[in-house]
């Protein structure tokens, strides 16, 4: 069925291919024909990259550094012109790209604000009816008057992204570019975010904020060395991004199921034998179910270690995944360790039903337990804590981690393992309940 949706962006088979050179005289050497070896090495920074973004979508792109996050963004806003492969851009863009992309420095914060109006395709006129607006989300003061080299990288973005988000641009880019705002401002543009959403602006979000990846994106792109891994929603994107982290993501997984063949007879016996297993086990997810626990959570890993065991229990220690508003709680984890390991590190985390991490902690944190193990050894480990999050529903993720000297190891993990169901009758703003002790009384009373 064809998507009747209207394309924003479309980006076709789009490869981008740079000439590194060991030193600046080869470059000059081969340009000029001096020798018959090659002098450069090919760099793939993006391998034939396909993506469509539709009219009204908040779009994610993550991925390791140097996947080629910002090499898409610079092709799809003109910056740079791709080796092979097309872009086609349906709408006004307004980009927010590296620190300074677009700023003449020499210049002050008016001249700028001007330069990239003209630059978009605005008259003097029409800037210099948006500049109040652009000035006041800015709110750097007289800095404005100033050449914005003397700036600090705080007051540049303030003004790169108020003439960026007020220019009535139909489609929004941004390139990390709000991580070294200060935290009011940071709210001031996710605010704005969320009003170009209601007016069904296209908006691509390049961020390592995986919280605000989460929250704000319809859909993510991940991409990994050039290549994209996988598309599609937030929570499942950021999921396999942090398996990619770890080294353990596996593209094999992705591959397509084997073509059927035809059954002899110790076939059918054997598809017989797996149709058993196959109740046994539907028989016991159903009975992990009932218990919260999700038989499809997602789980990688070394396996030099194994939870195997893993519950909540309430305050009067009874195993239960609906937790009472206010009370006590306790996770509880049972790890079997295969190898040696010199300090193996236990972790919880909470997110809610869209992906975003709320809290979480982990025994090198607390400062629980940093001992060394050897094969055969069981830990019991149990997190114990007041539950103060709103009522609704949550997913717990456990982990086994530690450190192989200096390189991170996941030697078992199990993803959105539990769900969590807080039950109260106060819900306050937010995902925290502060606990408010609060009164009210006559002013004249002492």
């Amino acid at each position: 069925m064809q998507d009747k949706r209207k394309l924003a962006i479309e980006v076709d088979n789009v490869q981008k291919i740079y000439k590194l050179y060991d030193k600046p005289s080869d470059r000059l050497k081969e340009a000029f024909g001096f020798g018959k070896k090659t002098k450069h090495k090919l760099h793939y920074a993006l391998k034939g990259v396909s993506m469509k973004i539709y009219q009204g979508e908040t779009v994610g792109i993550i991925g390791t550094n140097g996947s080629g996050k910002s090499t898409i963004l610079k092709i799809i806003t003109g910056v740079l012109n791709p080796t092979s492969g097309r872009v086609l851009v349906n709408g006004r863009i307004s980009a927010l790209l590296e620190l300074g992309a677009g700023f003449n420095m020499e210049y002050n914060g008016i001249e700028n604000v001007y330069l990239n109006g003209t630059m978009m395709g605005f008259s003097e006129k029409e800037i210099e009816a948006k500049l109040p607006e652009i000035l006041s989300f800015a709110d750097i003061g007289d800095y404005v008057y100033q050449p914005v080299k003397t700036y600090s990288s705080g007051m540049f973005v303030r003004l790169a992204f108020a003439v960026a988000i007020n220019i009535e641009p139909e489609i929004l880019i941004v390139d990390e570019a709000l991580s070294v705002g200060d935290v009011f401002f940071q709210a001031k543009c996710y605010h704005k975010f969320e009003e170009f959403k209601k007016m069904g602006k296209t908006i691509v979000f390049v961020s390592h904020d995986l919280s605000s990846i989460s929250k704000y994106c319809d859909r993510v792109y991940l991409l990994n060395q050039g290549n994209i891994l996988g598309e599609g929603s937030p929570k499942a994107m950021i999921d396999t991004y942090k398996r990619v982290l770890v080294g353990q993501y596996d593209e094999s997984e992705n591959a397509g199921e084997e073509s059927e063949n035809l059954l002899d007879d110790k076939d059918l016996q054997r598809a017989a034998e797996k149709k058993a297993d196959g109740a046994a086990k539907d028989a016991a997810e159903a009975s992990a179910e009932a218990k919260g626990q999700n038989p499809n959570a997602l789980e990688y890993g070394t396996k030099q270690a194994q939870i195997e065991e893993f519950y909540i229990t309430d305050d009067r220690g009874v195993p239960t995944n609906a937790i009472l508003k206010g009370t006590m709680f306790t996770i509880h984890m049972k790890v079997r360790f295969m190898d040696p390991i010199p300090a193996p590190i236990f972790a919880f985390s909470v997110k809610n039903v869209i992906g975003v991490e709320i809290t979480g902690t982990n025994t090198m944190i607390e400062k629980a337990f940093l001992d060394s193990v050897e094969p055969g050894d069981v830990k019991n480990v149990t997190f114990t804590q007041k539950m103060n999050l709103q009522g609704g529903e949550y997913l717990l993720s456990l982990g086994v981690t530690g450190y192989n000297q200096d390189t991170f190891e996941v030697y078992h993990r199990l993803y959105d393992a539990l769900n969590i169901t807080v039950v109260s009758d106060k819900n306050t703003v937010g995902y925290y309940d502060m606990d408010s002790n609060t009164k009210v009384w006559d002013a004249e009373e002492k």
